[in-house]
């Protein structure tokens, strides 16, 4: 869900718990966020990708950040930073957010789940200390803000993960897709919820940092389960049709126009009972309501030619006339093509549409297509 700029390991890089795993698995190490991470294992991006498509892929994911809201202002002080409909959330389910700015554009997005005495959140690692920062300072008067970055965070996703898990926790297999629970393993406290960003069935695990890494090994050991990196990470999200932050997000950006609209529920929209109240909601709700005053739209792309298009390739019409541009671009392990999320103008965003990315000077045609490329396979029950 964030992008930083990959680099090699510094000493100032941060570690998560899992560090010394990392090296003892022969990972290849980056920079991330300000951490070290792994970018893949020895078998390759490749591998672990379809690997995590056909079993289970085993993602640390601790550079993220966990921030807990207490207090019975809780969900309402958090209703006037997103425009989701926090207030309505049941208990342990989860849902999709975004922290807006006062133009509407988004300072990052994140999961959030109600349990019983507090809101917790799972936001982007490069944008944990400014989120922190920024929700303290507008509603630090209402609730009770406290991070937990030094919780581990393990993310276990496939089509097998529920195999796996279920094997040292047998009651995760009463989860659904968006819901969670509190779990107990070797006397450590886990939150688990069944979700992800790959697409597939899958679960994400708070953990003690101190307790981490005991369990990523107890998980390595099932047979379904391999270790994978960042680089299949991006790769099975954006087959998901799903959105890197730092890419296809950012502050200049609004839900409209990176077609989440979908994550706005009818409460916090013109006419519900809890309409507007949160950053930017004028300019958010009047795009809503007149979608033809959008000067861009984010779509999915799919190359008619097996040459890969990455961000920030410029989009042509068959006219040669500039009309948007790729955001997040690649080779889809699974399909074999080249995809791409990218901005293009209103009048291009229909799907079938044409269009052309320039690639080293030469036109690769590419045409508009729903997402996600690669069906979803969430356990709704």
């Amino acid at each position: 869900m964030s992008s930083s700029t990959a680099s090699n390991c510094a000493p100032a890089l941060l570690q998560t718990p899992l560090f010394a795993l990392h090296q003892e698995l022969g990972a290849r190490m980056v920079g991330f966020a300000g951490y070290a991470m792994p970018m893949q294992y020895g078998q390759g991006l490749m591998a672990e990708h379809l690997h995590t498509r056909r079993a289970a892929g085993l993602f640390d994911v601790s550079h993220m950040g966990q921030i807990r809201l207490l207090g019975e202002q809780a969900d309402a002080a958090l209703e006037s930073l997103i425009p989701m409909d926090v207030l309505g959330l049941a208990r342990h389910h989860q849902r999709y957010g975004l922290l807006l700015n006062d133009e509407g554009g988004i300072l990052d997005d994140l999961m959030l789940v109600r349990r019983e005495q507090d809101l917790l959140l799972i936001v982007n690692g490069a944008c944990k200390k400014a989120d922190l920062i920024h929700m303290l300072a507008h509603i630090g008067q209402r609730c009770d803000i406290r991070p937990e970055f030094d919780r581990g965070l393990l993310a276990l996703q496939g089509p097998l993960a529920a195999t796996a898990l279920a094997r040292l926790l047998p009651q995760v297999q009463q989860l659904v897709f968006m819901t969670g629970a509190h779990f107990q393993w070797q006397g450590s406290d886990l939150y688990i919820t069944r979700s992800g960003y790959t697409g597939e069935d899958g679960f994400e695990i708070s953990v003690p940092a101190t307790q981490a890494e005991a369990l990523a090994r107890a998980l390595l050991a099932q047979p379904e389960v391999a270790p994978v990196g960042l680089g299949a990470r991006n790769s099975l999200r954006l087959e998901a049709g799903l959105c890197l932050y730092g890419n296809d997000l950012d502050s200049s950006t609004t839900p409209v126009e990176a077609s989440l609209s979908w994550s706005m529920q009818k409460s916090r929209r013109a006419g519900g009972e809890r309409a507007g109240g949160f950053p930017g909601a004028d300019r958010v709700l009047a795009q809503l309501q007149s979608p033809e005053s959008l000067t861009r739209r984010r779509v999915g792309l799919i190359a008619q030619e097996r040459v890969p298009v990455r961000e920030p390739a410029e989009l042509q019409n068959a006219q040669g006339q500039r009309v948007g541009q790729v955001s997040s671009g690649l080779l889809s392990p699974t399909l074999d093509l080249p995809i791409a999320l990218a901005y293009v103008q209103p009048g291009h965003a229909v799907a079938g549409s044409e269009l052309f990315a320039l690639v080293r000077g030469k036109r690769i045609p590419m045409k508009v297509t729903a997402t996600p490329f690669v069906p979803a396979r969430y356990h709704r029950g």
